[in-house]
């Protein structure tokens, strides 16, 4: 089938929590697009980042899938890790192990697709790996991050981390690539252009 042919293309991961959904990009011809879209049987804890060990909560945020990420013989039949917690985790304290999107509809803080489903997006991603993607971005938002949408949580305690998250979002919006965020001074910021890691800064000769 058509999607069969995409195997072995860069891939990008995008997960919106309030949707229950996990949508797989593909880069072909130069943008990343759409080739599905896959309910989340389950995760856990509402919306709002993961903090510690033990809150039950599936985080969100900027995450980054390599080969050491993937498990084929997962006791949730496929899993591959999140990498939680990250750097900007890291720097605000945050706790936890062993977050993964994986298979058998069960969440204690994953993200839990059904055992088809994880199977097919695995192996979008391992093939993507294997042909020397060096990394798949997973982009982990609470919901779709309109203007609108994202005021109407002005209130949220969360509000000031999920504006951070906003950017990437945008970004991906706007140019379909996925956004290379770096965290400074405890915050995700949107590298500049120029030190994307495939697009080398030019130097002068």
């Amino acid at each position: 089938p058509e999607k069969q042919r995409l195997l072995g293309l860069p891939v990008y991961v995008r997960i919106i929590k309030e949707d229950k959904v996990l949508e797989l990009f593909v880069k072909n011809q130069g943008a990343y697009q759409l080739v599905q879209t896959y309910p989340i049987c389950n995760y856990s804890g509402g919306l709002g980042p993961k903090r510690y060990q033990g809150d039950f909560k599936s985080p969100e945020g900027f995450y980054q899938v390599t080969m050491q990420s993937l498990n084929p013989n997962s006791k949730f039949y496929r899993s591959f890790n999140l990498g939680y917690p990250n750097q900007y985790d890291q720097e605000h304290g945050f706790t936890g192990k062993h977050l993964m999107v994986h298979g058998d509809c069960v969440s204690t803080g994953c993200y839990a697709m059904n055992n088809q489903q994880i199977s097919e997006i695995y192996q979008f991603i391992e093939y993507a790996l294997i042909n020397g993607q060096p990394q798949v971005e997973v982009n982990i938002f609470p919901f779709r991050m309109t203007n609108d949408k994202l005021n109407s949580y002005s209130h949220s305690v969360h509000y000031e981390f999920w504006q951070q998250l906003k950017v990437g979002y945008d970004f991906f919006e706007k140019t379909h690539q996925p956004p290379n965020m770096i965290v400074s001074n405890g915050r995700y910021n949107l590298a500049p252009q120029g030190l994307l890691a495939n697009n080398p800064p030019k130097t002068n000769p």
